[in-house]
This record gives structure tokens, sequence and C-alpha cells, in this order.
């Protein structure tokens, strides 16, 4: 069974018990026992191909489950119904390497466009949400910038507002500094990291180490088919894929 882990106190928002993982019918990860509290910073370190996006993606139902027991933000992720993915993911945020803004309009209108997808209809609260989320990444005076005229750690920190719209309880990030300088990268790290100081749970796949001295956090070392914790950064594994 997967240990009911919460450091930051708060009640549990993954749990998995004996998970395995398949992609083309191969095993991706198997005996995957992990359970998430309210507000924690979670780590997976782990090479490229070792799984890390895999586990992830499973978290939001990008990919299924094939066995074990799953839980996310209090849905059965191993047996949910496809209408009731857009409710799951309405409760996450999911920040991705590649940014992935809306190229053809402006910061404000990238997180309008989401704001309006998801229901939002008051102008006021939406301006207010807007302006909020932007403050939270130091980006409040870039809301007309296209994103082109946006450096990479720019669009990740609008990136990153956008994974806020909503106040999530969890977010995922998908090697978000991957395409960011080691200074840039490290502001990212900050922000998150302080995203879950206000309770609002962070996974994030890495595979740099560094990450995890300068910003401590749980460990989950995945590689060779498992996915394991790690008690200390030291002690932390990526030579395996």
């Amino acid at each position: 069974m997967a240990e009911d882990r919460t450091k930051a106190g708060g009640t549990p928002i993954v749990r998995y018990s004996d998970v395995e993982i398949t992609r083309n019918e191969l095993i991706v990860l198997r005996h995957v026992d992990l359970c998430i509290g309210q507000g924690e910073f979670v780590y997976l370190i782990g090479r490229v191909g070792s799984g890390k996006s895999s586990l992830l993606k499973t978290m939001y139902a990008e990919i299924p489950v094939s066995s074990g027991s799953a839980e996310v933000l209090g849905y059965d992720v191993a047996s949910i119904r496809r209408k009731q993915i857009p409710y799951l993911r309405r409760e996450m945020g999911i920040v991705f390497q590649d940014f992935q803004l809306l190229t053809d309009r402006d910061v404000r209108h990238n997180l309008l466009f989401v704001l309006k997808a998801t229901g939002w209809s008051d102008k006021n609260e939406i301006e207010e949400r807007i302006r909020r989320v932007l403050s939270i990444v130091g980006m409040e005076n870039k809301s007309y910038k296209m994103p082109h005229e946006l450096s990479g750690g720019e669009q990740q920190r609008v990136a990153i507002a956008r994974a806020l719209l909503n106040d999530p309880r969890l977010i995922l990030a998908d090697e978000p500094t991957g395409n960011l300088d080691p200074e840039t990268a490290r502001g990212v790290l900050d922000t998150l990291h302080n995203i879950s100081r206000s309770g609002t749970a962070v996974v994030m796949a890495t595979h740099n180490l560094g990450f995890v001295r300068d910003f401590p956090g749980r460990v989950i070392n995945v590689g060779n088919k498992k996915a394991e914790e790690t008690k200390a950064a030291s002690s932390v594994d990526t030579t395996n894929g």
C-alpha cells in the first residue's frame, strides 16, 4: 500500500498503490506506490525515457493506468470516464517544457482564453484573476506582450500563471526548465517552490539534481521500471534509464 505521507500536513490528493503503467504493450513502470499531500513539493528524478513523463500523464489521464489503484484529486484515474477528464484537469495546473502558449495573442488574451473556456464570465472577476496570477509570477507588467516578445523564462512564467488560473490544488510540471538557461531555471524553480508553500502541491519531473539540493522537496527516483522514494538528494541515482 502507498505510504500515507503528507509532510505539509494536508489531506492526501494523490494515492497510487501497486500501479503499473504500459505504453505500446511495454511496461514503463510497475509496483508504483505513491502518496502526495496538499502543499508538498515532489521531484520525479530520472533520465530521459525513465518513465517520469508517463507517470505524470497518468495523473491527468493522458495515458491510462494499466493496473493497480490510482486516485488523483478524488478521481479514480484507473477507471476514469472520458467525460470526467475535463473536470479532473480543471482542478490542476499543467506546465510543459515547451510553454504551449497561443502565439497569435498577447499574454492577457492567453489567460483570458483559458478562463472563458473553463466557465468564467464576470469581467471584473476575470480581470482580477489575470492580474493576480501574473503578480504571483512577477509578470504583471507584461500582459500586453506577445509570446515572441518574451524570453524563454518569461514565457514559462506566463505558463505557470496559466496553470494557476483556476486555483488548483495540484500543479504537474514536466521538465519545466528544460529549455532555459541555469539562472532563469532557478527563478522558475523559486516560483514553483513558493507556490507549494501557499498550499498547492507541485509534482515536478526533472533530471537536474542541483534543483533538489537548492530547493528541497521529496524525491521519487524513477528508473529501471520503478519509482521509489529517495531519502536524500546525495543518494539520488540518475544513471539508470
